[in-house]
């Protein structure tokens, strides 16, 4: 199982590597962390499906789709996993996505660990850090205080419409605390909430 691991980790970073700081081995790296707490409260869950899940759930990520890349079921399948194994991780890493808020159905324990993992590692003062390193990617404004978040968005919407990164905040970061599933994850995201609330209103004292 290590050695698996291991390859489809050296598979997935060469993807990664091409990505910008916000989706790079390091966010991979801290999701796996994330995981391993959130997992070792729920002993349920089976650690392989997660890890592999963790290692390979923004490989297809459409913000950046790229000819030429390996699938995660590429990678997968190079290692001749059973395909109800394959299945599983697939569809786990399928219900990690934030969709503008129209939440997937979680078909599994692990779906929810690897969901709530991403998440955590969305907010706080590293989700601050990546918000901002994607939209610098993207050339997006830091703030415009003429915007108005969106509350309700279709998945197109939400990922068709590019928003000033103080916006996003509130179209996604500050959902997420109440987006949670599991309990443990429910306990780490609220102080990286309390802080986020923190930011912004220092950030507007020093913009009035």
């Amino acid at each position: 199982m290590e050695s698996i691991i291991q390859s489809c980790r050296e598979m997935a970073y060469q993807v990664y590597s091409k990505f910008d700081a916000s989706h790079d081995m390091q966010h991979i790296d801290r999701v796996l962390g994330n995981a391993k707490k959130i997992s070792a409260a729920e002993p349920q869950a089976d650690e392989f499906i997660v890890e592999l899940g963790v290692l390979l759930h923004d490989i297809d990520d459409p913000k950046y789709l790229s000819k030429g890349n390996p699938t995660a079921k590429d990678i997968l399948e190079v290692h001749e996993l059973d395909a109800a194994v394959i299945s599983e991780i697939l569809t786990c890493i399928a219900a990690v996505s934030f969709s503008g808020g129209n939440e997937q159905e979680l078909p599994s324990i692990e779906a929810a660990i690897m969901r709530d993992a991403d998440r955590l590692d969305a907010i706080g003062a590293i989700g601050i850090a990546r918000a901002f390193a994607f939209g610098g990617a993207k050339g997006r404004k830091l703030y415009d205080l003429s915007e108005v978040p969106r509350d309700e968005m279709t998945e197109n919407e939400y990922r068709k419409k590019e928003v000033a990164t103080v916006t996003h905040f509130y179209e996604k970061l500050l959902k997420i605390k109440g987006l949670m599933v599991t309990a443990e994850g429910k306990r780490l995201a609220q102080e990286r909430h309390d802080f986020m609330e923190s930011f912004l209103r220092q950030l507007y004292h020093e913009v009035d």
